[in-house]
């Protein structure tokens, strides 16, 4: 299994997920510079992703919705900030509605993903920044640690 740790802080309101490929750092990347790939990784296995835009530049957005098994879809966005290709990406990352505009009434988190290279492979850092507490337990209420773990955990099947 490829994440390692979870740490959810309700007094700094960050929720870090770390994990660990055996692959490179540039392989890593790829993944997340590559919409076809990143739809294989970035929802649960029982509601995959499907892409829409893919602009992964600073001023940047992605748009994508989650299908899940009975064929409902949930919508979510990311506004790309910064981005250092192959070691870091920054982004806010928010719910929205299927037309993707954001959904003001849940949480919007401030992402950063780092990748450095660890024992021949990669550490992968994910660190996301809430508004507030109660953003934060509304997530983790939401089932984000278990969801996220399941989606990073397929990164491996990728990878190989």
């Amino acid at each position: 299994m490829p994440v390692t740790d979870v740490h959810h802080d309700l007094d700094n309101l960050t929720l870090t997920i770390t994990a660990q490929f055996a692959a490179p750092v540039e392989r890593v990347w790829q993944i997340y510079a590559d919409p076809r790939q990143l739809e294989k990784v970035w929802g649960p296995p029982t509601y995959p992703a499907t892409v829409v835009d893919h602009d992964l530049t600073p001023g940047g957005r992605v748009t994508y919705y989650m299908t899940g098994p009975t064929g409902d879809r949930h919508a979510g966005y990311w506004l790309v900030t910064a981005v250092d290709e192959p070691n870091s990406l920054t982004f806010e990352d928010g719910f929205a509605d299927l037309d993707f505009t954001p959904n003001p009434a849940m949480p919007v988190s401030r992402n950063v993903y780092t990748f450095t290279g660890y024992e021949g492979g990669t550490r992968a850092t994910y660190t996301g920044v809430y508004e507030s507490a109660d953003a934060l337990k509304k997530v983790l209420e939401m089932g984000i640690v278990e969801g996220s773990t399941l989606a990073i955990n397929q990164i491996d099947t990728l990878l190989s």
